[in-house]
Formats: structure tokens, sequence, C-alpha cells
């Protein structure tokens, strides 16, 4: 598109506006009210972040074992760990407490000191049969102590499942109906039944309930997600409005730019409710990310109206000017900015793809609202007054520029050698990233189920799930001793990882069932031999006919497939992939390929694959932005040396972000890895501005190259510094937040963001200066493809200084 035609269309778009505004703030106002609508298909999540493809591999096998064994996270404990627990009143009180869950509709099963089943041996029937611990009640103390001395010594089978023989720690297991884990009715259950009862059980026996399981902790988890959603945009609200009103002394524009931004977050929330997308810790932050990307949209576009206004009094004029040279350039910037968002969509991951779609869209709409809203809103309102337009000659603002100037010209040896040892440091920093994929990490730390998560890893090593399902190839291959041999050997390692609980499998009950056939003797707890199976081996098969569910937890319907349950405490990615690997490679060495197919999932196994995954994608994604945001470069400035020259000012505060997180010890992990992509696209704005702005000086300086990269500096300047310091302050609102992802999100933006500016500010010009010549070629630089800032022609010159005189 040639220049006039350029400049003709934007005088149209101008036209088109301003003639029709009546017109077109009623289809915002309907628009407005079509998303409204939708807001009630939002959904909260219910589920944990998959950060995998649904068709990769990982998931492929977690599904299986899903289809075969069904959902493994429904399970929520609770646990107390108190002497006094052990007395009449109490005990009875825990047992009553666990006995009002079973009644729920959303409870399968409850397991509790009252439920435990001592195996007895029936001679007579050649079965074992099952006798309750606690028959009815507690009546004394004796009971309470016989039963101490039974379960802490002689039955081996429920130590580290209901009970710690060594810190005397209880808890209770609840089972929930696995159709309803990933339901709103999950929540139901959580918040109206659990929460009030454990609480009034506490007031009435002063005792500390801990509680935990997955369900329990996705549920105050995405709780805490929907009440930060608030939280950030009340605050991104307040921070960025009063340095926007700080700027400009100016209420009205300062209210303008919020009613903006607003109807920015509610077509936002709408195009979420349109998509039917759940609303995740990702997708939470971009009702804010609106927020503080918009208002500097408003900035650039408030700016230049008061500036024209000044200029030449002409208000109608202004308001043209304001869409015909401002709305390319920020058509321009906040494109870039969506594509830095944008390249989360190839990822492949279900999560990042819809914060991408979403966070892109946004950007794009924001432009709009802004472009449309601003200057009609200003054609109904006065002129603004002498105050207003007093933050146009700030000597504070022009005295951070002045220096930027000195330094471009006295220092830009130092300003290299900085950049030379910045550079180098930050790379020994990024050698020292770790990756991490914990399931828990960014959970907030101070929440009272975040301190039971930790009290049940000290007490019963962990809470999230890790399975191993073996496949024997083969109907009731299971109980074949050979196989249960080998899981016995497996389970022996699994025992000697700290960082794993101890293992649940039918192995402990073919063991337990030995020591039933001998009289409850607890040293009998071991697998029976070859000449004893003979003998169990009918009172195990006549007890399973009468109880399937006994076998149930453990062995599938054939007897095919056998599943190992243990718990992981929290732990990093590399921890996690060394005891997978000695976990594989003993597997390998029991379980002969031809004979067993054996899988190591669960939810911390696929979390953690996927946090994996993602940054093999980080890569690719980054250099999907920086091509992107080159080719908008080649098409604007059609110059491949332009393009470098621009480039590495914005890659630079990237390296610097990475050797912080290496220093600073901020692993790379899903909330992290957007970081780069979210800074990039935002950063290279300053950037397209000053070289928009070079190119147009050159041409007026008649290609002298230092007064007219100094005038860029001055021109320029002073929006970056507007502009860099919204932003700054506006993503630090999400240091505020309990997430640790969302903390270390916020803060690394934001210094990305402030080293993106001095970079653009100090290094950019330097670099123009020094490769002079090289750079400057007029037949490149004088017909751009894109004309970003129109020229000042003659005749608007004249036409100014003749408004001005009126």
């Amino acid at each position: 598109m040639s220049k006039l035609k350029k400049s003709r269309f934007w005088d149209t778009v101008a036209r088109l506006i301003l003639r029709n505004k009546i017109g077109i703030l009623i289809t915002v106002v309907l628009i407005t009210i079509l998303f409204s609508t939708q807001w009630k298909y939002m959904r909260f999540t219910y589920t944990e972040a998959n950060l995998l493809p649904d068709d990769h591999e990982v998931n492929i096998e977690y599904n299986k074992f899903l289809n075969i064994f069904g959902e493994e996270g429904n399970l929520i404990i609770l646990g107390v760990k108190d002497s006094t627990l052990f007395t009449v009143d109490k005990l009875n009180a825990w047992n009553a407490l666990s006995e009002t869950f079973r009644e729920d509709d959303e409870v399968i099963t409850v397991a509790s000191i009252k439920d435990l089943q001592k195996l007895l041996k029936n001679t007579e029937s050649q079965r074992f049969d099952l006798e309750p611990f606690i028959k009815d009640s507690i009546h004394s103390q004796a009971q309470i102590d016989t039963l101490q001395y039974e379960l802490f010594t002689q039955y081996p089978f429920y130590d580290n499942f209901l009970f710690n023989k060594e810190t005397k720690t209880i808890r209770s297991a609840i089972y929930l109906k696995k159709d309803i884990v990933n339901t709103p009715a999950r929540k139901d259950f959580v918040v109206d039944k659990l929460i009030k009862r454990i609480d009034a059980f506490e007031k009435a026996t002063n005792l500390d309930v801990r509680v935990s399981g997955m369900p329990y902790i996705r549920t105050l988890n995405a709780q805490n997600i929907v009440d930060e959603i608030g939280l950030f945009v009340v605050g991104a609200l307040v921070v960025t409005s009063l340095i926007f009103f700080l700027f400009f002394r100016s209420f009205r524009a300062t209210l303008i730019s919020l009613v903006v931004v607003c109807i920015g977050v509610m077509w936002t929330l709408g195009i979420l409710g349109l998509l039917k997308y759940e609303i995740t810790v990702l997708t939470a932050l971009i009702p804010p990310l609106i927020i503080v990307i918009g208002i500097p949209n408003c900035i650039f576009l408030i700016n230049k109206y008061q500036q024209e206004v000044k200029l030449h009094g002409n208000k109608v004029k202004s308001l043209q000017r304001v869409i015909t040279k401002v709305g390319n350039a920020t058509l321009m910037t906040n494109m870039t900015t969506a594509s830095g968002f944008a390249t989360f969509i190839i990822t492949e991951s279900t999560l990042l793809k819809e914060f991408g779609v979403v966070a892109s869209l946004s950007i794009i709409a924001i432009f709009i609202l802004c472009l449309l809203i601003i200057p009609i809103i200003y054609t109904f309102l006065p002129y603004p007054k002498d105050r207003h337009l007093e933050h146009l000659n700030k000597r504070w603002v022009g005295g951070f520029v002045d220096w930027t100037e000195r330094m471009v010209k006295e220092k830009r040896i130092a300003i290299y050698i900085t950049v030379c040892c910045l550079v180098i440091t930050c790379i020994i920093g990024i050698y020292k990233i770790k990756i991490s994929g914990s399931l828990i990490e960014d959970m907030p730390k101070k929440t009272e189920f975040f301190k039971d998560i930790r009290f049940f890893e000290q007490e019963f090593n962990g809470i999230m799930p890790l399975e191993i399902m073996i496949n024997t190839k083969r109907e009731k291959g299971v109980m074949k001793s050979t196989t249960l041999k080998r899981m016995n050997e497996l389970e022996d390692l699994i025992i000697d990882i700290p960082e794993l609980s101890r293992p649940i499998s039918i192995v402990s009950l073919v063991k337990y069932s030995k020591q039933a056939f001998y009289n409850g003797n607890p040293k009998y707890y071991q697998l029976p031999t070859k000449q004893e199976e003979a003998f169990i081996l009918p009172y195990v098969k006549n007890s399973a006919s009468g109880d399937t569910s006994m076998l149930s937890n453990f062995v599938d319907s054939t007897g095919q497939y056998a599943r190992i349950t243990t718990f992981m405490k929290d732990i990093g990615t590399d921890k996690m992939e060394e005891i997978e690997d000695d976990l594989e490679a003993k597997i390998k060495k029991l379980f002969p390929k031809d004979r067993y197919e054996v899988t190591i999932t669960g939810k911390a196994l696929v979390f953690q694959k996927g946090t994996t995954y993602l940054v093999k994608n980080l890569a690719l994604s980054l250099s999907l932005a920086i091509f992107l945001i080159a080719l908008f470069m080649a098409y604007m400035f059609r110059s491949f040396r332009m393009i470098v020259v621009s480039l590495i000012p914005n890659l630079l505060p990237l390296v610097v972000t990475a050797g912080l997180m290496g220093f600073l010890g901020v692993p790379i992990k899903p909330s992290t890895i957007l970081v780069f992509s979210i800074a990039f696209g935002i950063s290279v704005d300053d950037t397209i501005h000053f070289l928009a702005k070079y190119r147009q000086e050159l041409q007026a300086n008649n290609w002298k190259i230092k007064k007219s990269v100094y005038g860029a500096l001055r021109e320029t300047g002073v929006s970056m510094f507007y502009t860099s310091i919204v932003l700054f302050f506006g993503f630090s609102i999400f240091i505020i937040s309990s997430f640790g992802g969302t903390v270390a999100l916020g803060a690394l933006v934001s210094i990305t963001l402030l080293f993106a500016m001095l970079s653009n500010l100090l290094l950019l010009p330097s670099l123009l200066l020094s490769l002079e010549r090289s750079i400057a070629n007029k037949q490149i630089l004088k017909k751009p493809t894109i004309n970003i800032i129109p020229e000042e022609s003659e005749g608007d010159i004249n036409n100014d200084y003749n408004d001005k005189k009126k």
C-alpha cells in the first residue's frame, strides 16, 4: 500500500469514526451487552492443568490407566496428630465425624480407624472372615490401649495407610464418587459439607484437623484463583489510573481511560464465555493484563490529542490527527504485542493455547475500543484546560531524556562494555536455571491447605499419587507367584526412595492373607512360598468370591492388570527424573517385555512431563515471536540491517531476565515460561516507535544521522518513559498474588520491560550512530512499506499556524 493510499485510508477511518460517533457508541454498547450474556458460560476449571497434547504418549498411557482403574484423584484425607485423640470421647467423636461422610451422595466409601478389619482364618469354611477392630464404639481407655497395641505392632498392612505408628498420627480417607471429581459437585461437597463439619468438630474437641487430597486441594486452589481475578483487576485499575493521573493531572482523562479498559475487560470475559474456555490460573491473568496493556494505548491517544490542541487549538482537526497519526502506530504496536501472546497457540497444550487465543483477541479488541471511544468522547467534551497541558512541559521527564541523550552522545563505549558484561554474566546465570514440574509449587504458600500438604508429606511421605500399572498380558496373570514376587521386589525399591511413600498393592493384601493364615502373627507378613500357596490360595479365592472389594482396588476384573500406588513428595523435575530412571531400570530387570508391559503414570508424573514438554516448546514459541516481529519490521522498513538492529535491544532484556532467573533460583515452569514471549511482544513496541520517528527525522534533516537520532530520542523518549512506567507498575500488581508462579511472572515481566526501555533508549540509538552509513540507506528508508508516523506536510504546518493565530 503506497504512502498516499495509506494516508487516505486513515483519513477515511478518521472521517467514519467522527461522523458516525453516535452509531459507533451504540454499537459498542450493544456488543458489550452481547458479550455480557456470554459470561454465564464461563467455567472455572475443576481439573489440574494438563500441559500435554491430548495425543501425547504420556496422556494416552494415563487415560488407559483411568479406563482400567478409574479416577485416581478421588481421595480426601483427614489427619490428626494429637495424643489426646486417644481418649474415649475424642476417639468416638473422630469416628462419628467419619461416619457422617458415609451418608453423603458424593461419597463412595469412608475408611477410618473404626472401619479397619482384621482378617481372621475360618478353618471350617476355608476362607478369611473380616472382623472390625472396633465393633461398636469405645467405652474404656483399656479398649483404646488394646487398639493401639494391635494397630501399631500387630498389623503392618495398615501402617502408613490410616496411621503412622512412629508418630501416632491418625487419618481417615474419604473416597469421592469418581464421576463427580471433575464437576462443580466436588466444590459443593468440599465447601458446604466437608469444611463446615470439620470446623464444628474442631470447636467441639479442640483438635487440629489437617485436610488434604487432590479434590480438596484443587477446590481451594481454584477458589483462590477466582478470588484473585477481582483483586488483580481492582489493583491494576487503581495503580494504572493513579500513574495516569500523575502524568496527565486530569480526572477527566483518567476516567475516560478507566471506562475504556473496563469495557475491554468485559469483552475479555465475554470472549472466554463465548469460546466456552475454562478460567485457569493463566486465563485469570488476562483481564488485568488488558488493563495494563490498554492504558498505554490511552496515553498515546490522549497525549497526541493534547499536543495537537496545544499546537493549533482546533479540536476537530486534533481528533482527526489523533486517528490518522497515532492509529497506525498503535495498530502495529498492538499487533506485535498480540503476536507475542499468539505464539502460545502453536504449543499444542490446551492450557496455553486457550491463553494465547483469548489474550491476542483481547489485545486487538482493546486497540479497537481505544481508537473508537477516546476520540468520540472528546468530541463531546470542552477543550482541555491549561493545567491539563502542563505535563507536556514537565522538566523532570525532560531531564531523564536529556540524560539518555548525553549517555548516547558521550558514553557510547561505556554502554557497549556494560552490555557485554551483562550478557556474559547472564549467560552464566542461564546455565543455573532449573526446570520445575511440581504440581503444588505455585500454590499459595501461606494458606492452610498448603501447610496441610507439608504436614502429610512429613507424616506420610506425600499426597500426590504416582501409579505403576502392570499388564501381565494374560487373564489372572497378576496372582501368579512369579508376578507377585516381581512386584514385591519393585516395592522394596520404592520403600528405599525417601521421596515416595510405602506402596499399596495386591502384594500387601497377599502378605496380610498369609499373616491371617498363621493366626495374625505379624512375623508372617510376607509373601507365601510355593508350598504355602497351595494352602492359602483357596482361602483367598473363597474370600474374594464373597467380597470382591478386597481385590478391586488393586487388580482389574480380569486379573490381567495390577496397580502399585505410592504417593510422592513435592520434588523438582530433576529429582523426579532420577526417581523415574531408577524405577524404569528396576522394571526392565524384573519384568521382561515379552511377558509384561509396565507403565509409570499418575497426575504428578503427567504434570512433570507437561512442564518438560513446554520447556522444549519455549524455544519454538519465542523463535516464532521473534520471526513474526521481524516480519513486521521487514514489512515496515524493507531492510535486513534494520531488522537486526531492532532485534538486538529487545533480545538483551530477555537474556538479562533469564540470567536473573538462574541467579535468583527462579525455575522454568508453566507460569515463568510466559515471561519471554509476553515481554518481547510488548518491548518491541518502543523500537517500532523509535525507528519510525528516526526514519522521519532522517528525511526532515536531509539524512544527517546524528541529528536524526537525537531528534528521535527526544521525541519518543517521553512516551517510552510514560508507557514503560505504566507497564512496570501494572505488571508489578501480580506480585501481590498468593501464587508463586504469578508473582514470578509479574516481577520478571516488570524487570524485563524496564530493561527494554533502557535498552531502546540507550543501546538502540548507540547502534544507529555507530553503524551510521551502513544502515541509513536512502533508497530503503525513504519509502517504507508502512508509514508508521505520517509526515507533516508544509500545508499542515501553515494551517496549524493560522489556526493558532485565530
